[in-house]
């Protein structure tokens, strides 16, 4: 049911909202600011836009009470599975609870506006799983849907929150690379007519903005890896796999390697052009048939996040050696404070 979804053709419809979305973002939560704490922000502009896309929540007051228990679920999602009081499991398990409670009122509600037509079975992801059936006519339970749409929610706005905010931190911390970006998007902005919006072509001449996010990708991949099982026997470097066994492949360490990436500390966009790295080194998004189904999703509002934060903005990190904690994503330790600098009109 996914890649109907979130395949490209899908994706193109969804650009002029991502775009609206953007706008009121960046108008209530930067605009005449002198600095911000990136990290909070980008995790509200990629909740919206998937609270928007999903389930067609869109005011701002709403996607805040979602947004508040799927922070503790977040947290929780990697950690130790002890179900004590007070443990990061603990505290996540209820929240899931919570949110699950508020998806069910969400899709009981639709339903109704289903039959009486006030709603569109095209018109976001909960529309499309209630109206469509398996091969024998079943429908999906409403708390089926509210899992697979609670799934949903947090791949769709978790990695994309991180890898925007490193954005932030590798064009602060590197201005030739800024000035490449902010020259692609200010022909973007220089093609439109006042108030209008995004559309697919305009992304397809994001070229160099992608190389960067790519890189960016390279550098702090927001999954460090996942698990598969052995299918079969096999060596490894000198070590017997038995088939069966549960292998932890690494997107950090092979994004690193210099066999793969020549020079891999060094940020380089132009790794990525042409036809790009070797099949099964670059993998933010996995690979081969269980590849996440959300890449073009996610490059997409990530190109419409740069789009809008370039043309607005030149910035600078405000603590300069910033650590960064894995949790389970990276994230910089207080968030990524940055000064803004708007551009003169």
């Amino acid at each position: 049911m996914l890649p109907n979804f979130l395949k490209p053709e899908a994706l193109q419809r969804y650009i002029g909202i991502m775009d609206h979305i953007a706008g009121r973002h960046f108008s209530s939560g930067w605009e005449n600011k002198d600095q911000v704490k990136v990290f909070p922000l980008c995790k509200n502009y990629t909740f919206w836009i998937a609270s928007r896309l999903f389930v067609s929540v869109e005011e701002p007051t709403e996607v805040a009470k979602l947004l508040e228990p799927f922070n503790v679920l977040a947290s929780g999602l990697i950690s130790v599975p002890i179900d004590l009081p007070g443990t990061p499991f603990n505290r996540a398990v209820k929240a899931s609870n919570q949110i699950r409670k508020m998806l069910v009122a969400l899709i009981k509600q639709r339903k109704v506006d289903l039959a009486e037509s006030k709603a569109s079975p095209t018109q976001d992801i909960m529309s499309h799983m209630l109206t469509i059936s398996d091969e024998n006519g079943k429908f999906m339970h409403e708390l089926d849907v509210a899992d697979k749409i609670l799934g949903l929610l947090i791949g769709g706005h978790d990695t994309a929150s991180s890898a925007c905010t490193f954005v932030i931190k590798f064009l602060a911390e590197l201005p030739e690379i800024y000035e490449g970006v902010y020259k692609e998007q200010m022909e973007i902005v220089k093609s439109k007519a006042p108030g209008e919006l995004l559309n697919w072509d305009d992304i397809q001449k994001m070229k160099y903005s992608w190389n960067v996010a790519c890189e960016v990708l390279r550098l702090a991949p927001p999954l460090q890896g996942a698990f598969r099982e052995a299918l079969a026997d096999f060596m490894y470097n000198g070590f017997s796999i038995p088939k069966g066994w549960k292998i932890y492949w690494s997107a950090n360490t092979t994004h690193r390697n210099p066999e793969c990436f020549p020079e891999p500390q060094k940020f380089d966009p132009a790794r990525f052009e042409g036809s790009g790295p070797a099949p099964y080194t670059f993998v933010p998004f996995g690979g081969g048939p269980r590849m996440c189904p959300g890449k073009e999703y996610a490059r997409l509002e990530i190109l419409v996040f740069i789009h809008h934060v370039v043309k607005r903005f030149r910035w600078e990190k405000i603590i300069p050696d910033e650590k960064i904690v894995v949790d389970p994503m990276p994230i910089p330790a207080k968030g990524l404070p940055v000064r803004l600098f708007p551009h003169k009109a």
